[in-house]
């Protein structure tokens, strides 16, 4: 008789970013949107910790997204500062 093994390999879980959301909410919270993003990132990894794979990345994507948000506008920020003293 034959065998027949079937290996189901799980996505990988999303990734809540937090420690990202924690940097941008220390070193650059522009109009707080690093502590809406730390905010996002904690209901992302809640939501991971209770199975809800479809929320976690929800909320992922939105703390990713605030949090690029907030370094581009620092960014931005630091170039005119930079070319306003120079």
């Amino acid at each position: 008789s034959r065998s027949t093994m079937v290996t189901v390999e799980e996505p990988p879980p999303p990734r809540d970013h937090l420690v990202w959301s924690l940097f941008t909410t220390m070193y650059g919270n522009f109009c707080c949107l690093g502590l809406l993003a730390f905010l996002f990132s904690v209901k992302s990894r809640d939501r991971k910790l209770l199975g809800d794979n479809s929320g976690a990345l929800s909320y992922g994507s939105t703390a990713k997204c605030l949090n690029i948000t907030a370094l581009v506008i620092n960014i931005v920020i630091v170039i005119i500062v930079v070319t306003v003293v120079a």
